[in-house]
């Protein structure tokens, strides 16, 4: 992608001791659009005939932007609208039946005054029953989806449920080692440890590095990541290099076993698939990069071209559910991160993940929601981290989610646990807004002479329940393996199931 016909815009974060990405912010447009980007296949009656429901749930997820009666009074006006339209296409074409016959001038001039007439009627209120239909598509996009009826109620994390805690904290005090957290201990290695020769990198005067011999010493340089692209991009170097790929290797080589197909995906999607995968890829608070100048967006999550993958398609039944995984680049503005949680590797805009996607039947998600989040849990035991399973509430959950499961690991140098993966089940939320369906297998049934012969009965098409989940978040896996597995010597033990994916390197930090 040529930096002259195109640059990555989004709102990011400035900071004031490394430059901001060369980004402008994806500002909305001077006037504001009344044509939506794509029409979805929403359930406005169900909206309307559950509307205190819908209400509740937004209410209760903090869509304040949202207005389920609003919808519910459209759609009236629309049906009502549509009634009218459907009774004088009748006229019309009864009135140009009659034409047909044989009449009298006098009667035919009569039917063609009629005709205009209803020709004039019938273009006014077409037009204002796609204006109608227009305003109902971006009212009713704003809606979130229900939320399962076990999903605890509430606007903050403190809110969500525990259904596990898997291992236990490693006891540093006892082992009398001072705890570290991940920048620091990243900070104490030379990433050229083994490789060059640490003279190569001398100031001529002899007086210690230069400031590029630092940052080529640093295992995460976040020094040259500001200078090359802006303030929370960052270079790994060396062995942290190479547990980046053993991870992803390892988690893909995990999935596959289990069923999964791994996929490489697109950095670069369509804006318009990104909102039907429920993101908002445009505004001030936008978390997505934009393409100056095209309709494209980077990838928040391979989430999104796996999602994209069976737009506009009829599944056969028989092929559910799909299992599917991809390894991408995900692209994220953060817009109003800031704290504590920001720091080092935790939350950064541009990161490495494999991803989870599951495509089914509804019958299907509620147990392959269940499986994605136990597929995770083996990963991390695996690994051999602390880490807790939560239902997330109401006030966490994005757009599509109906239900979400967060895992949460113990990061002993940050002092508290971080999310490092979520399993989503999204029902039909986004196949509504992609249009995937899928055609029931054929059912045998009986006729009426006793059930000797047998016919196929017509089954008409369905959308697809989507489900997503994190196999593994690079940068948040290495603060959790560099912080528990951190030793008094100043290395960090490699959990034995990477190790192959190492050439056997069993310590990081040592040469």
């Amino acid at each position: 992608m040529s930096s002259s016909t195109s640059t990555a815009s989004a709102s990011a974060p400035t900071s004031s001791s490394s430059e901001a990405p060369s980004a402008t912010a994806a500002a909305p447009a001077a006037a504001e659009t009344h044509t939506p980007a794509f029409r979805a296949s929403i359930d406005f009656r169900s909206i309307r005939d559950n509307l205190e429901a819908h209400e509740a749930n937004c209410r209760e997820r903090n869509f304040a932007a949202a207005s389920p009666a609003k919808v519910a009074e459209l759609y009236d006006k629309f049906v009502e609208a549509q009634k009218e339209v459907d009774e004088l296409r009748a006229q019309k074409n009864e009135n140009a039946k009659s034409m047909k016959q044989k009449l009298e001038q006098e009667q035919r001039d009569e039917l063609v005054r009629r005709g205009k007439e209803i020709k004039e009627q019938l273009a006014t209120v077409e037009e204002n029953l796609s204006a109608l239909q227009e305003e109902l598509q971006l009212e009713a996009q704003r809606l979130p989806n229900l939320a399962h009826p076990d999903v605890p109620r509430g606007a903050d994390d403190d809110a969500a449920a525990e259904l596990a805690s898997v291992g236990d904290r490693r006891d540093f005090e006892g082992e009398g080692l001072e705890v570290l957290d991940h920048m620091s201990i990243a900070d104490r290695w030379n990433a050229m440890a083994g490789g060059a020769n640490e003279s190569a990198f001398e100031a001529p005067s002899g007086g210690g590095l230069s400031s590029t011999a630092t940052a080529l010493r640093a295992a995460v340089d976040f020094t040259s990541g500001a200078k090359v692209s802006g303030a929370k991009f960052y270079y790994l170097r060396g062995q942290l290099a190479r547990l980046e790929l053993a991870l992803v290797n390892w988690t893909v080589d995990q999935l596959c076993a289990r069923g999964y197909i791994p996929h490489m995906t697109p950095d670069v999607v369509r804006s318009e698939v990104v909102e039907k995968c429920g993101f908002q890829p445009r505004g001030e608070s936008t978390q997505v990069y934009n393409v100056d100048g095209m309709d494209l967006s980077l990838t928040g999550t391979a989430e999104i071209p796996l999602g994209g993958l069976c737009m506009d398609e009829v599944l056969d039944e028989s092929m559910l559910p799909l299992r599917l995984c991809a390894f991408g680049r995900c692209f994220r503005t953060e817009a109003g991160a800031s704290g504590l949680a920001t720091r080092g590797l935790y939350r950064v805009h541009q990161f490495s993940k494999v991803e989870m996607f599951i495509i089914c039947t509804p019958e299907q998600s509620d147990a392959l929601h269940d499986e994605l989040i136990e597929v995770e849990k083996h990963l991390f035991s695996e690994l051999g981290l602390h880490f807790k399973v939560l239902d997330m509430p109401t006030g966490d959950l994005g757009a599509p989610a109906y239900r979400k499961f967060d895992v949460e690991a113990w990061m002993p140098g940050l002092g508290r646990y971080g999310e490092i993966s979520s399993a989503s089940n999204c029902t039909d939320y986004q196949a509504r807004r992609l249009n995937i369906r899928y055609k029931p297998d054929a059912k045998d049934a009986g006729n009426e002479d006793g059930g000797k012969k047998k016919k196929k009965s017509k089954a008409k098409t369905n959308f697809v329940h989507t489900l997503n989940g994190t196999g593994c978040a690079v940068p948040r896996m290495i603060v959790a393996i560099l912080e528990n597995f951190q030793q008094a010597d100043g290395t960090v033990v490699v959990p034995e199931v990477l190790r192959p994916y190492m050439g056997g390197l069993e310590k990081l930090g040592s040469s």
